[in-house]
């Protein structure tokens, strides 16, 4: 029941020819040409280990394996779709799992009593529409067709578009909600993108924790004016009001506590020209805590000093949350299981904590979920120079594959 290194190899390699940025990382946005080749490769793959394959309403392709009980599913994957200029690892080592215990199961002949689900997820970064999580979070019956309308590209394109140009029904994505009770387990393995594994010399990380997350937008409104006729005292300077603020930002988080960290990864100023006062800046904000206060201290601070610097010249401040999770314990039944089987082949472990988001705290919501972590090489992720050894992903697998057989077979 030993899985194939070749094969998985394989795998990684052919998922990363889908980009639009070849020799400058991966980048593969969800519904694009680099998606549908990608979709292509992973649906061939399902169907040459004997699984029944579709596309839900959301987007997400699937493979399914019949269990002898038309009972909830045990689900298996992680996301395919990437950031901009990033690496061949993050979501596809989850998908390459899921591929990969496929085709053990189906090599050995193995029928489970609950039928498996083996999926690649869309839109988990949301590099595309600005909306992560959207997949898992649209499974749990999070996303309206309201929402589809709302989030666009930088094209304009929004998402109920591109989906209708890639052959969905933006009016049917109802029709993709999993309800509790319908999804007996999910198990997501992913690389860890920090350096806590390798600096360890550990094979596996078994998450215990995964931290809360927002993305916030904040929009500072001033007026643009000449630069070289307006006077210093005279100026509504929406940049000036804006970087005072963010230079506080990382103080927040670290008087916060718990871990808490929080990023200004956006920062876009209007109009935009060298002569031209700043009259709208807007920037992002990501705040990341396994504390749910913590998070909220943080952007309670940065709002309150918005407040306070904006009366200083006139300007004005919005701000919209386009992201929320809250931190998420996983399911101590799942971390036992990962525990048994890592220990049965020996391998060395660690519970840990996940600082990044995944579509797992999302469908932790409606089931139980299991999260497991193989090292990374350097801590490096979202970078062309991301990468996890292939026995070290195939340890993870090796893993999976125990813990998937268990769930699938037992009440």
């Amino acid at each position: 029941m030993k899985t194939s290194l070749e094969r998985i190899r394989n795998d990684i390699e052919q998922l990363a020819k889908f980009t639009s940025t070849p020799g400058n990382g991966l980048t593969r946005m969800s519904f694009s040409l680099e998606d549908k080749g990608a979709r292509e490769y992973i649906k061939k793959q399902m169907k040459s280990a004997g699984l029944y394959v579709y596309e839900d309403a959301i987007g997400n392709v699937v493979g399914r394996l019949e269990g002898e009980v038309d009972g909830p599913v045990v689900m298996v994957g992680s996301h395919f779709d990437s950031v901009k200029n990033g690496g061949n690892f993050d979501g596809q080592a989850g998908v390459v799992t899921a591929l990969e215990i496929a085709r053990v199961l189906n090599e050995n002949s193995i029928k489970p009593k609950y039928p498996i689900e083996f999926i690649g997820i869309i839109e988990e970064e949301g590099g595309r529409f600005g909306s992560g999580l959207f997949a898992s979070r649209a499974m749990i019956g999070q996303v309206s067709r309201n929402d589809l309308d709302i989030y666009k590209d930088e094209n304009g394109i929004s998402i109920a578009e591109a989906m209708e140009d890639f052959g969905f029904d933006p009016s049917k994505i109802h029709e993709g909600i999993r309800k509790p009770g319908d999804i007996k387990a999910f198990l997501e393995l992913h690389i860890e993108q920090g350096p806590i594994l390798e600096s360890k010399g550990m094979d596996i990380g078994i998450v215990e924790y995964i931290v809360g997350l927002t993305e916030i937008e904040f929009i500072v409104k001033g007026r643009p004016d000449h630069a070289g006729t307006t006077p210093m005292d005279m100026r509504t300077d929406a940049l000036d009001i804006a970087v005072s603020v963010i230079s506080k930002i990382s103080d927040f988080a670290k008087e916060a506590g718990s871990g808490t960290v929080a990023t200004v990864g956006v920062l876009n100023i209007l109009p935009g020209a060298a002569n031209i006062v700043p009259g709208e800046v807007k920037f992002m904000v990501d705040i990341r805590s396994k504390d749910e206060k913590c998070i909220e201290e943080v952007k309670s601070k940065i709002e309150e000093s918005l407040l306070e610097s904006c009366k200083i010249n006139g300007t004005e401040f919005t701000s919209t949350e386009k992201l929320y999770a809250p931190p998420v314990k996983l399911s101590d039944n799942l971390i036992n299981k990962v525990i048994k089987y890592s220990d049965k082949i020996e391998l060395k472990r660690e519970l840990m904590l996940s600082g990044a988001g995944h579509d797992a705290m999302v469908m932790d919501k409606i089931t139980d979920v299991g999260l497991i972590f193989v090292p990374s090489k350097g801590g490096r992720s979202h970078c062309p120079e991301e990468w996890t050894d292939y026995e070290d992903l195939q340890k993870g697998i090796e893993v999976a594959l125990e813990t998937i057989i268990d769930i699938s077979k037992n009440d």
